[in-house]
């Protein structure tokens, strides 16, 4: 059943992949005549001619579709007008760049944001809770382009301690990388926060404890991840934005990356590179996509039954926290009612399991 919902998520991801290429097509030629585009204000009209034979222009629209959309079935997008290179290969060689910020940050962020968000959860309405809240609010409130131009006065023209900008070892991804961290940090730890509260709330976690589990394993085994769905469907949101390309840190920082890459090329009017870097960006985020919906079906089989939208798997995982399947499983008011009438008395030497 597995397999067939994975085949079923490939092919609706191909379909979505051809139709935003279609779309930004037809957008990009409405655009203007694309030779006037690339060619200067000065340029002859004899240029001009030769430039719009050589790009195909003068054949009827349908034909010039066909043999773009026959192109990107194989992956071939044409030579950059700029560059005078295959296109995909231009973006294939920014994409490492992309991905390096990306893991760096996300993994700056992910452990922080869980970090603040359990203890805020376990301590609610407390001073340090409400000191993480402001911590996460504050990630989510601060201009990257601030945070990473004070990063740079601070850290780099003031200290010396790292690079202003460029491309190479680790010490030129920090700054970058912990700029980026601030947005996703806020947001996954105000929704780690809000989801433990609202889980450690439930009957079932009142079972637990009146057993004697420790708290410690209570959230690790039960709470936490009973609250996945909306951490992995933020998480993965940061995610495809990083995989878009953060074009202001990539340009504050000169980063090579897919994100500069692109406002190169719509800045020179490189249609080739345009669809390219289109390409590439919308097949990351649903790559992206299709990890998440595999996550859920993972956290809730249901949801690979379920299929449909991104809420209705959600709702399926907030109605499965009430059925009993096991010691990982949560418990439904009545069990839970059940197991704390028969906690045994202290000192009976003996400890009711939960049915």
């Amino acid at each position: 059943m597995l397999a067939k919902y994975v085949v079923k998520r490939l092919i609706h991801a191909v379909v979505v992949l051809l139709a935003v290429l279609v779309v930004v097509w037809i957008v990009v030629n409405q655009l203007g005549d694309p030779a006037r585009l690339i060619l200067p204000p000065s340029a002859s009209q004899q240029l001009y001619e030769d430039t719009r034979e050589a790009m195909g222009l003068n054949r009827p629209v349908l034909v010039q579709f066909w043999d773009s959309f026959s192109g990107w079935i194989v992956g071939d997008f044409g030579d950059s007008t700029w560059q005078k290179v295959p296109a995909l290969g231009l973006v294939l060689g920014r994409l490492p760049a992309t991905l390096i910020l990306t893991a760096i940050t996300m993994a700056i962020a992910v452990p922080l944001a869980l970090a603040l968000g359990i203890l805020s959860a376990l301590h609610p309405g407390s001073l340090l809770d409400r000191i993480l809240t402001t911590i996460s609010l504050a990630g989510v409130s601060i201009a990257e382009f601030w945070l990473g131009l004070m990063l740079i006065l601070v850290f780099s023209v003031q200290l010396g301690l790292l690079p202003t900008s460029g491309y190479g070892g680790l010490e030129y991804a920090i700054l970058p990388a912990v700029a980026l961290a601030f947005r996703p940090l806020g947001r996954l730890a105000q929704v780690a926060r809000s989801t433990l509260v609202e889980e450690m709330q439930k009957p079932y976690i009142t079972t637990l404890r009146a057993q004697g589990m420790p708290e410690s394993k209570i959230v690790r085994r039960h709470a936490l991840k009973n609250s996945l769905i909306p951490i992995i469907t933020v998480g993965g949101d940061e995610l495809a934005a990083f995989l878009n390309g953060a074009v202001v840190i990539e340009t504050i920082f000169a980063w090579p990356g897919v994100g500069s890459l692109f406002i190169q090329a719509i800045e020179r009017r490189d249609l080739p590179l345009v669809l390219a870097c289109v390409f590439v960006i919308a097949a990351m985020v649903i790559l992206v996509n299709l990890v998440i919906d595999l996550a859920y079906a993972w956290i809730d089989p249901r949801a690979a039954l379920a299929g449909g939208s991104t809420r209705r798997r959600r709702k399926l995982h907030v109605e499965s926290m009430a059925v009993p399947g096991g010691e990982n499983a949560p418990l439904t008011n009545a069990t839970a009612t059940q197991s704390i009438a028969t906690v045994p008395p202290p000192g009976s030497g003996s400890r009711t399991t939960t049915p």
